[in-house]
């Protein structure tokens, strides 16, 4: 009977320990990301950094720092894209340059209007210091896009092609401004076990 308890005691004592949580750390944020071949956190830098570089070199922006509306980029892919945390980065970066300027409005269209509601109209707001009415600068480029890949697929080994496409598209005349595209491929094989 000693040695039954001893048994449970000791087992009980590892399953214990085997349901602590992960050990966990902090890593290098800008540090390559290879778990698997879905897209990542480094496929996100990579795009942003080609996509910045190559409109900054384009000569569409002088130094009146262009207004330019972002619309969502669209996700083609079978797999769930935080598409926003692209265009934040990209969006980011241009800012730090100096060289556009973003209006939010694509972001939060309700929250401005009904901040200017509040001003104008709640009475509470001293007149003079208000945000006017119909002040708003519009945006003379919209930045869209999309995520696309296409995955194949042979035994274990499994080839994934994203690409990202984005145009700068000139609001007023419709006419595209710039377009580039940045394709990533990656590649996994999945382990036999035993192996």
């Amino acid at each position: 009977m000693k040695s039954f308890v001893m048994t449970g005691v000791v087992l009980l004592g590892f399953l214990t320990g085997c349901a602590s949580g992960p050990a966990v750390s902090y890593q290098d944020p800008n540090a390559v990301e290879t778990l698997t071949a879905d897209f990542g956190t480094t496929d996100v830098q990579m795009i942003t950094d080609k996509m910045v570089s190559s409109l900054l070199e384009t000569p569409i922006f002088g130094s009146d720092r262009p207004v330019i509306w972002v619309s969502p980029l669209r996700n083609k892919t079978s797999e769930h894209i935080d598409t926003k945390m692209i265009t934040d980065r990209i969006r980011t970066a241009l800012l730090k340059s100096g060289k556009v300027r973003f209006t939010a409005a694509s972001d939060i269209p309700k929250e401005l209007q009904k901040q200017i509601s509040y001003q104008n109209e709640s009475g509470i707001v001293d007149p003079s210091t208000a945000a006017g009415q119909a002040r708003q600068i519009g945006a003379k480029f919209m930045l869209y896009g999309e995520v696309g890949s296409i995955v194949k697929q042979a035994g274990r080994t499994k080839l994934v092609d994203y690409q990202v496409t984005l145009n700068l598209t000139n609001v007023e005349t419709g006419i595209i401004e710039w377009a580039d595209e940045k394709t990533i491929r990656k590649g996994s094989t999945r382990q036999v076990f035993g192996r």
